[in-house]
């Protein structure tokens, strides 16, 4: 049923409220949780990336790196503003994921798929963790707004040009927005009313122009062995000597985690809506097919991915953003009519009410978690990678003053790459840290930067931080320096866990040994997803 234009102003004022009311409550909300919680490991290394800005990184395009960059530069590289920038991120995705519902049909589907957004794990953990999701998720919704109205009003040069912008700001953001002018391109030529797109020139213009956005990305990687290449790839390998029983377990844990993401009735119906309109493909309106092409394909190329590896779970999200808007167009009676699912469009309310239950107990959980006596229990505690890494950094520049030159002294962190971006945020001093690959080969952007020997420090001093109480294999250091001596550890509480580090001086740095090329996928899905 279309709505009169009173019916539509009261929806768009309603969603504008919501949206306020639910920034004012995050922003609330991020007070206390920075008094008691770090940055994850993801958002320091992405930070220390906006301490070296470039045209690319290991593993990702640059846009997060240069965000982390102005957010450092004006926030004073505090955490406070690396909590507070996905917020603001999220919110205008949350406001472009209203518009997506009211550009394809009204102010109401609009408001309804902004509620269901808003109400899942996903979107919590996208306005609260600084990561690449944040502007990927913004520059795919922008796209797909963008991309429908060049659609419908294919002549005109300026829809065209904000296209070409959108998409090539989200290339530099995150490698799957590649995935949008495919999409497109197929929609065209499955969709026969939308089919003149594909002699439409400036199509084709925005599609080269928006690719030529890569262009000092591509450079960088040349430069660098094609390194974001090489690890992008290495996402794709199978487990090695995996069992069909492995295989198995991975293809059942893969709906069972993204249903965790999006609430499990709500995921339900998403998927019900996506796939369902794909059933009914010839029956589809331009509206319809555009959103279709948009969630079902790209789901399904998941569901098939894992039958043969891991699929992490942030993966899938983007193609999530159509299928919510389908979900909320459903339930409105506003799309998918011909689906014969007349029961499950009664469970909207309940759809929302249990989502709206588990958004409040996930919002409580860190905090209960440390009342009831959970803290650090490794398979209870949700907040556990959050917690302990400021002591940590404190306690490891009190062994800086204790060294005997502590100006010619560098930091040195073993280990995941994480520890050594939380020692380089939470040291007091934020000092620029090493990381020691103990396989010695290239698993971080650590490892492309200039080593110690070449940033000039040969003949210095190093503190060595090694996360564990296990003997470090030190045969490789002992060779670049004169000589290493343990000097102490820190031992962080945190309840039943701790964060442990042995510490060692390594005198007078001789040469840092030269990474091996990365021929095997070690760790590539360690890196962030």
């Amino acid at each position: 049923m279309l709505l009169n234009a009173t019916d539509e102003a009261r929806a768009r004022k309603t969603a504008w409220w919501v949206l306020g009311a639910l920034f004012v409550f995050r922003l609330l909300y991020v007070w206390p949780f920075i008094s008691q919680f770090n940055l994850v490991g993801d958002e320091s290394y992405y930070w220390d990336w906006g301490r070296n800005l470039d045209w690319g990184y290991f593993s990702k395009p640059p846009m997060i790196g240069w965000l982390m960059g102005v957010v450092g530069r004006v926030g004073h590289n505090s955490e406070a503003a690396i909590r507070i920038a996905p917020l603001l991120l999220g919110t205008v995705s949350l406001w472009l994921l209203f518009k997506l519902g009211e550009v394809f049909y009204d102010a109401r589907t609009g408001l309804l798929a902004m509620l269901f957004g808003a109400l899942s794990p996903a979107n919590l953990a996208l306005n609260l963790f600084f990561t690449i999701d944040a502007p990927l998720v913004l520059c795919w919704t922008a796209s797909l707004i963008v991309a429908w109205r060049c659609v419908e009003k294919p002549e005109s040069l300026a829809r065209w040009s904000l296209l070409t912008l959108v998409l090539g700001v989200g290339y530099l953001s995150k490698q799957m927005m590649l995935v949008v002018p495919l999409v497109l391109i197929i929609f065209a030529s499955l969709t026969p009313m939308h089919r003149a797109l594909l002699r439409n020139k400036k199509m084709w213009c925005c599609i080269a122009v928006s690719l030529l956005f890569l262009t000092p990305v591509i450079v960088w990687n040349y430069q660098h062995n094609w390194i974001t290449f090489q690890h992008t790839g290495h996402h794709f390998d199978s487990k090695q000597n995996a069992s069909l029983l492995d295989h198995a377990g991975d293809f059942i844990l893969f709906p069972l985690i993204q249903a965790g993401l999006f609430t499990p009735l709500t995921w339900l119906l998403m998927v019900a809506v996506a796939f369902g309109g794909f059933s009914k493909w010839r029956l589809l309106d331009g509206k319809e097919r555009f959103l279709v092409a948009f969630c079902a394909p790209g789901l399904a190329v998941f569901f098939m991915l894992a039958l043969r590896q891991e699929i992490h779970p942030n993966w899938p999200a983007a193609f999530y953003i159509s299928a919510t808007v389908l979900l909320a167009a459903w339930f409105n009676g506003r799309a998918l009519t011909m689906l014969a699912l007349p029961r499950l469009r009664s469970w909207r309310k309940p759809a929302l009410v249990v989502a709206g239950v588990v958004m409040l107990l996930l919002y409580a959980a860190p905090f209960v978690i440390g009342a009831v006596g959970l803290k650090g229990n490794e398979k209870s505690d949700v907040a556990l990678r959050m917690r302990g890494w400021s002591e940590v950094g404190e306690a490891a520049e009190k062994f800086l003053y204790k060294v005997p030159n502590p100006k010619q002294t560098f930091i040195v962190a073993m280990g995941h790459r994480e520890h050594a971006s939380a020692l380089a945020f939470y040291m007091p001093s934020q000092p620029h840290v090493f990381r020691f690959d103990i396989e010695g080969r290239i698993e971080s952007q650590y490892e492309i930067w200039p080593n110690p020997e070449t940033a000039g420090f040969s003949g210095w001093d190093a503190l060595v931080y090694w996360p564990s109480d296990e003997p470090p294999p030190l045969e490789t250091l002992n060779r670049a320096f004169d000589n290493v001596e343990k000097i102490g550890e820190i031992n962080i509480a945190i309840g039943k866990g701790r964060r442990f580090y042995q510490v060692f001086l390594a005198h007078k740095l001789d040469h840092w040994p030269k990474p091996k090329p990365r021929e095997e996928p070690v760790n590539a899905m360690d890196e962030d997803k």
